[in-house]
This record gives structure tokens, sequence and C-alpha cells, in this order.
């Protein structure tokens, strides 16, 4: 059997996603936006001046790398079911040793019902 190379061992490898997904300006930016406060991605398009859609396609891939949840529901003046979201994630160190990344993530300690 062959041994997989760098790039097909990557796909799989969690530490290495997630450290490619924060190597993104707008992905770390959209994590940090709702580290104190939960918001949805309306408020998270406007204050980072990013689209509505880019919002939504990042948001997707931080919950699926659960840096990020949805932390309530609210519903909208129209009626509808609006998520807010917030970061899981507080900080994050990622360090090399011979060559392999070290990835430490700390929990979100922010009050989450905070409304700043």
């Amino acid at each position: 059997m062959t041994k997989p190379n760098i790039i097909q061992l990557s796909e799989f490898d969690i530490t290495q996603r997630i450290i490619e997904s924060l190597s993104n300006i707008c992905t770390r930016s959209v994590l940090f936006s709702v580290k104190n406060e939960s918001k949805d991605a309306t408020q998270i398009a406007d204050e980072l001046k990013i689209s509505l859609s880019t919002v939504y396609k990042t948001l997707s891939i931080l919950e699926n790398l659960a840096l990020a949840e949805v932390d309530k529901f609210v519903i909208s003046p129209e009626g509808k079911k609006i998520k807010l979201y917030r970061s899981r994630i507080g900080k994050v160190e990622i360090t090399m040793d011979n060559m392999e990344p070290s990835l430490n993530l700390y929990s979100n300690t922010a009050n989450p019902k905070s409304n700043g």
C-alpha cells in the first residue's frame, strides 16, 4: 500500500484544517467579531464590510470546525427566526516543532449575553 502524500493527509487532519481556515483574514475576522457578543450574519457583514454570502459561507466553515456555534435564536419583527452566532474560541496559539504544527485552542470565556 502506498503512503499518502502530505496533501492527502492534510485533508483529513483537523488540526491542519483549522490552521488553514484561521490563516484566512476573513475567517479570523468573522470568528473574532462574535467573540464578545452574539451576532447575526447581517450584523457581521455590516460590521466587517463583507458580503452576506461570504459571512454565511465562513460561518458554515467555522461551525463545521466547531470554532463557532449558534448561541441563540431571535425572532425578527417580520416573524423570521434569526440565528445569533458566537465564537467558541477566545484565543488561538499555533506553534511549529520539527515541521509539525501544534494547535492550542482556548475556550471563549466572554459572556454570550453581553450586548455591548
